[in-house]
C-alpha cells in the first residue's frame, strides 16, 4: 500500500495525478490483471492509461446505482431479481439472467432496464477469473472497511498540526492492515494467486470503454 496526498480531483484531473502516482509511489507493481472501483469516469481513464487491465465495477456500487432508479417501496424485490445473476456459475449465464431481468423491467422502468444494457459487461467482468477468487474480486469491499477505520482513528485526533502528523498516523494504520493481510489473515492465497499469473490463453484484457 502507499500514502501521499492529494487535492480533490474533478473528473479529468484523475490522469494527471494518477498516473505519477501508479508509475513513482507504485514502483513495482507489474502485471495488473484486475482493478476494481466505481464508475468514476477520470478514474476509469487512469486505470485504462496507466495498467491497461481488465475493469471491474464495483457490485456493490452497482447495485446502488441501479437501485436509485426504482421507488424505495420495490427495491427489495429488484435486488433479489438482480442478485439471480450473480449467483450464475459463469459469466455467460450471468449475462443471460441480467439481461432477461432487464426485459421484465423495461416496461416498468426504462432507465434501469437502459443501465443495465450499459453496464452488464463491467459488473460481471470478474467472472473470468478462477471461481475460488470471484468472492474477493466483486467489490471494494475490502478498501471500504479500511477507510472507515482510517476515518474511525483519524476522528478521534480531531485537527492533525501538519502533515507529518498525518502521515505517522494513517501511515500506521496502513502498516498494520498491510501485516495483517499478508501474515494473519491473508486475502488471497499465493497458491490460488499463481493460476492468475499463469498466461492467458483467450488475448488480451478486455479493455474498459471509453464511455459509460
Amino acid at each position: 500500500m502507499s500514502l501521499c496526498f492529494a487535492k480533490p480531483l474533478p473528473p479529468s484531473g484523475w490522469l494527471g495525478d494518477f498516473h505519477p502516482q501508479a508509475i513513482e509511489r507504485a514502483s513495482g507493481l507489474r502485471g495488473v490483471k484486475l482493478v476494481i472501483s466505481d464508475a468514476h469516469e477520470g478514474l476509469k481513464a487512469a486505470i485504462r492509461r496507466v495498467f491497461g487491465a481488465t475493469w471491474q465495477r464495483c457490485r456493490v456500487h452497482w447495485m446502488r446505482n441501479a437501485l436509485s432508479y426504482v421507488a424505495r417501496a420495490q427495491q427489495s424485490i429488484v435486488a433479489a431479481a438482480l442478485r439471480q445473476a450473480f449467483i450464475q456459475p459463469d459469466r455467460a449465464q450471468a449475462s443471460q439472467t441480467l439481461r432477461h431481468v432487464a426485459d421484465q423491467l423495461r416496461q416498468k422502468w426504462p432507465k434501469l432496464a437502459g443501465f443495465i444494457d450499459d453496464s452488464e459487461t463491467d459488473v460481471l467482468s470478474y467472472l473470468d477469473f478462477p471461481e475460488q477468487h470471484r468472492t474477493k474480486l466483486h467489490s471494494t469491499n475490502p478498501l471500504e472497511r479500511l477507510n472507515k477505520e482510517v476515518k474511525r482513528r483519524a476522528d478521534v485526533v480531531g485537527i492533525f498540526p501538519n502533515e507529518a502528523a498525518i502521515i505517522r498516523l494513517i501511515g500506521a494504520v496502513l502498516l498494520e492492515q498491510n501485516d495483517e493481510w499478508q501474515l494473519l489473515h491473508r486475502y488471497m492465497q499465493v497458491e490460488a494467486m499463481a493460476e492468475l499469473a499463469a498466461p492467458a490463453s483467450e488475448g488480451e484484457p478486455r479493455q474498459i470503454p471509453c464511455a459509460a
